[in-house]
């Protein structure tokens, strides 16, 4: 052995020690983490027993808490769309703010790099399960693949009966091409078309065919089983749940007796004030005064959801630890919106209290995360979610991205990456965020009218929240004298920062400025 070592050319030497230098240099270096983002839809903070405390049951978002960290405040920025889900996905998937999205948010342009993307070029296989309801040359550049998609223009007000998309590389997506799940004759889930009568509702159960948080759940589990272990993978599951309409099989729904549901603090039944906002679809899901029956019977469905829901992430979380990737797995749980049901006399999301309309869960999760069972209370954004999870994975944060990592609160080197919060819902709502203390100011800018002989502007009311104090947000404490310089100085800061923002901008009308036109 020695003797052909020695007859061997040194080139052919240099090139074996090469080679072993690289195995070995290969083989301490750690392996990219698999990245698993969990969203889902129109769920509020309180809407996971180990956040808030409420009935709701939840013991595998409550175990994703307790074997890693939760973020206590996380907040939707705001929306001008009634539909919040929008905006709130494109600020997910560009890592950008709300007054920096193109329009609504419909569109993310290929100038605004998304999550998915991001990963995929950094040799990540990205796949999506679930729902999409951002633009389509988006979504086919951010996944290498997908399944059961979801909101391609096709939408039934029904988790048992909802359309769905195979995937499909070039984007199409056509609506005809939609269908749904239902069982057959003997009992085996088919696909068929949609029909006419499908369009009445909702009035589907378990009997008709899976909901989609099974379906979703169904198709995560499947990617898990087949993900090559060699090669990192993104994958981001989007549900449709807690969303209305708030149905759940029977089992869930009977673990909650309507007249056993506590309300919370803020519930009210009828807002004090016109909003700007107070006549669309969710609002339309029951009628005013919310009677303490009405309230209780939408929190028991919302609660049902809920625990459905939780039961199809457990299937997921136990499927990624039977691979064998969970100890290599970031996984990432938040919700896209805070919903109302019953608080402050509203059902659904478009408003800027914090419960009701921003306030998100948003929890890291896995072996990665070593602080276990931690809490954070630093001010974040569901934009600020990117670019965390891409310093976590070492994988570069891209140059669109303009919100915050907070990676320098995990690591323990700081409280705070901001030190305050503003938020809008269209042209009628802001509200701005220091320490403890909150304001809102709503205007209705559209609502001119002669009054003594002059034309009037629209109406104002502001409010005055100790957020510490008061987090549901039930106290009003703007009409008190002692307030006024506290006040005055919110007011200025929130100014400054609406123009830091870019949304105070002289004499552009439009939802995203008409605010300002009319605040006086």
């Amino acid at each position: 052995m020695i003797l052909l070592l020695r007859t061997l050319p040194k080139i052919t030497l240099i090139s074996a020690f090469l080679l072993v230098s690289w195995k070995s240099l290969a083989q301490k270096m750690p392996k990219k983490p698999n990245v698993l983002v969990i969203y889902t839809d129109d769920h509020r903070f309180s809407g996971v027993h180990a956040l808030g405390g409420m009935d709701v049951k939840t013991p595998h978002m409550d175990a994703l808490a307790n074997d890693g960290m939760a973020f206590t405040n996380t907040y939707l920025m705001g929306a001008f769309s009634g539909a919040t889900c929008i905006p709130s996905r494109a600020m997910l998937h560009s890592g950008r703010h709300l007054f920096s999205l193109q329009g609504q948010g419909h569109t993310i342009p290929g100038a605004h790099a998304t999550m998915g993307e991001t990963f995929k070029n950094a040799g990540y296989n990205t796949h999506i399960v679930g729902k999409w309801h951002n633009d389509n040359p988006s979504l086919v550049r951010s996944f290498d693949s997908g399944e059961k998609i979801m909101g391609r223009g096709v939408y039934l007000t029904d988790h048992f009966r909802m359309p769905f998309h195979d995937w499909d590389n070039k984007g199409a997506f056509k609506k005809e091409d939609a269908y749904v799940l239902t069982y057959g004759d003997k009992g085996k889930e088919v696909r068929r078309a949609i029909t006419k009568a499908d369009k009445k509702g909702p009035f589907g159960t378990e009997r008709d065919g899976p909901h989609t948080s099974e379906v979703f759940a169904r198709e995560a589990v499947k990617y898990l089983k087949k993900a090559k272990k060699k090669t990192p993978f993104f994958m981001y599951v989007a549900f449709h749940a807690p969303h209305d309409p708030r149905q759940a099989p029977k089992e869930y729904r009977d673990m909650y007796a309507p007249e056993t549901i506590s309300l919370p603090p803020s519930y009210m039944a009828q807002h004090p004030f016109d909003n700007g906002h107070m006549f669309l679809r969710d609002e339309a899901l029951a009628p005013w005064p919310r009677t303490e029956e009405v309230a209780k019977q939408h929190l028991a469905d919302y609660y049902a959801i809920i625990t459905h829901l939780d039961d199809q992430i457990g299937k997921i979380i136990e499927a990624l630890k039977e691979s064998g990737a969970y100890d290599n797995t970031l996984i990432v749980f938040a919700g896209d919106s805070g919903l109302a049901v019953g608080n402050h006399g509203l059902l659904g999301k478009q408003n800027v209290y914090d419960e009701d309309g921003i306030h998100v869960p948003f929890i890291l999760s896995g072996n990665l995360i070593k602080d276990k069972g931690r809490k954070v209370d630093a001010l974040s954004y569901i934009h600020d979610i990117f670019p965390t999870v891409c310093e976590l994975t070492r994988v570069e944060v891209p140059q669109s991205v303009n919100g915050k990592s907070l990676l320098p609160v995990i690591k323990h080197k700081t409280d705070q990456v901001r030190t305050a919060t503003y938020h809008a819902y269209k042209q009628f709502q802001r509200a701005y965020r220091n320490g403890d203390y909150k304001l809102v100011e709503y205007v209705r800018a559209n609502d001119l009218h002669w009054k003594y002989g002059e034309q009037v502007r629209g109406s104002r009311v502001t409010q005055l929240f100790n957020i510490k104090d008061d987090p549901w947000e039930t106290r009003d404490l703007s009409f008190f004298p002692e307030n006024k310089v506290l006040m005055d100085r919110m007011r200025q800061e929130m100014k400054a920062k609406a123009i830091e923002l870019g949304d105070k901008k002289e004499n552009i009308k439009g939802e995203k400025y008409d605010f300002w036109n009319f605040y006086y």
